[in-house]
């Protein structure tokens, strides 16, 4: 069974928007005016498809299966109805932590039109992610694979349901074990729940840059427009195939314009589980794929595959690399090895996304990171002090709009720190504008690593060192890596023998830390050095290590 008998009260529906920051009424109307907010719930996207063309591919499976658009269109709805008959709600929260498979599509879209949000985490998150994040939205279901590699998400799961008492369900994708198998929620029905659209849709994770990750609740309107607007950027069409490559519940994947852009412009969806260039390119080949999207270590390794790899690319258009920096000597590789155009994005899930057009210069695309998608993108790039820099110097950037969000979900402690009083997101990155509009980013400001794309909290691990028997004091910073941007290098002070790098990377394991970021590097030191204001100077380390 997945319901837990001794939890008897379940989480109100009404509570759902308690902790969430609404956009201001006056800029709300003003979005909806200029028509980029237009009412349309997430799961319409796939209706309105399915109305047009119920025939064409939607979803490509294993082998030569595919799902058309009218079939995907029933089994969401069907999915739905099945949620609600198990008992879930309208505007309850629901954990789903999925790996790449044409499934996660049909669930997606299932709880969408049920009303429920899904909050959507990594396949890479473990027990303290899983377990902080069902605790903070108050989730009442947890949705997981039976497995993935050497990995038991059942077992993670009921260390979870015994730690969160809101938890009542754990449904699994594949051998349920003792809990609920997720392919049997269907049933029939003739009237599903009417989704306000200014509400709640769905739950992204922040990167994390301090302390345990964020919640970021993302509206019906703006994550709409936010797939949509990327879509006609990217001239998505009905003859696009695209190629799920990065995990489905980031931002990229999902609205860059990724899946649902896709199904926004009836356009054709993959997934891919592994996207070494083996894999990849089999699939780019067997699909025809026109589009996908890629972090910078990805876009390096697959354009150095095409000198051992024979697989046919001529289909792939449009590359897209973002989630980090790419050098402008790998930016230029790519055209050449892979014989496609290159789209830098730069973006978060927290809001604003930034774009090379398709008509952009080679220049601008090799050397630059984009430039806003919506004309009603607020920028500004500040100094140390919070005031605007001269066109063209390196500053903060800061920024509002129609699709980021004014607030993170449960937190106002941290929002105090993260926006300005008048709403605009302190993004943490550091960057440059040139007069066309086009940014060049040039680094953090926060205390972060972003190890292949992944951003990595400082706060978060050196806590978790520090929880070591044997560690005193305990440091964390990036060190820079060709292939993945930045490893991350752990400086500890200890007591007695210093661990092995084997010794902590098991210790973190144990204590539930994602794969990712455990470090790749240990250092031992007497002392760490200290700035003039008594924090760790965290520029000394990365200069010595």
């Amino acid at each position: 069974m997945s319901v837990r008998p001794d939890v008897t009260t379940p989480t109100t529906a009404e509570d759902h928007r308690d902790g969430f920051v609404p956009f201001p009424a006056d800029l709300a109307a003003s979005y909806r005016r200029a028509g980029y907010w237009t009412g349309r719930p997430l799961g319409e996207l796939l209706r309105e498809a399915a109305r047009a063309q119920p025939d064409r591919p939607a979803l490509l499976g294993d082998g030569d299966t595919a799902l058309s658009y009218a079939e995907l269109d029933a089994a969401a709805d069907r999915t739905a109805y099945g949620f609600l008959a198990m008992g879930l709600r309208p505007g309850d929260r629901v954990v789903v932590q999925l790996p790449n498979v044409p499934n996660f599509m049909r669930i997606l879209f299932g709880l969408l039109r049920a009303g429920i949000i899904p909050v959507l985490t990594l396949p890479a998150h473990r027990r303290a992610e899983i377990e902080h994040l069902t605790r903070l939205s108050g989730a009442v279901a947890y949705l997981i694979a039976d497995r993935l590699g050497d990995f038991d998400y059942r077992a993670l799961a009921t260390e979870v349901t015994a730690a969160v008492p809101t938890l009542r369900h754990v449904l699994v994708l594949g051998d349920p074990g003792h809990f609920t198998d997720l392919n049997s929620v269907s049933a029939e029905g003739d009237s599903l729940p009417e989704v306000d659209a200014s509400d709640i849709a769905l739950m992204l994770v922040s990167g994390g840059t301090t302390g345990l990750p964020k919640l970021i609740a993302r509206t019906h309107d703006d994550y709409t427009y936010n797939a949509t607007a990327s879509a006609v950027v990217c001239e998505l069409g009905p003859d696009d195939v695209y190629l799920a490559t990065l995990p489905a519940a980031h931002n990229f994947p999902l609205a860059c314009p990724g899946i649902l852009g896709t199904v926004a412009t009836g356009g054709t969806v993959a997934f891919l589980a592994d996207p070494s260039p083996e894999s990849a390119f089999a699939a780019i080949e067997r699909h025809r794929v026109t589009v996908t999207a890629v972090v910078p270590p990805l876009a390096q390794l697959w354009c150095a595959a095409t000198e051992w790899e024979e697989a046919d690319l001529s289909s792939l258009r449009l590359l897209q690399v973002g989630g980090a920096r790419l050098a402008e000597v790998n930016a230029r590789e790519v055209a050449p090895a892979l014989g496609t155009t290159l789209q830098q994005v730069f973006g978060m899930a927290e809001g604003l996304l930034n774009y090379t057009r398709l008509d952009d210069s080679d220049d601008i695309i090799c050397t630059t990171q984009g430039r806003p998608l919506s004309p009603d993108d607020e920028l500004r790039i500040v100094d140390a002090d919070g005031t605007d820099v001269p066109e063209g110097e390196e500053g903060e950037l800061l920024t509002r709009g129609p699709y980021t969000l004014r607030g993170y979900y449960r937190a106002p402690e941290h929002n105090s720190r993260s926006f300005t009083p008048d709403g605009y997101y302190r993004s943490g990155d550091l960057v440059r504008r040139l007069p066309s509009g086009h940014l060049i980013v040039s680094g953090r400001i926060k205390d972060v690593i972003n190890r292949g794309g992944e951003n990595i909290s400082c706060d978060e691990l050196e806590e978790h060192l520090l929880a070591h028997p044997a560690v005193r004091h305990a440091a964390a910073v990036g060190i820079p890596d060709a292939a993945l941007g930045e490893k991350v290098c752990a400086i500890l002070v200890v007591d007695g023998d210093m661990p092995s790098l084997v010794e902590i990377k098991r210790f973190l394991a144990e204590r539930g830390l994602a794969t990712y970021k455990l470090p790749d590097i240990l250092r031992r030191a007497d002392t760490l050095p200290i700035t003039a204001v008594g924090k760790i100077d965290k520029k000394a380390l990365r200069a010595e290590a």
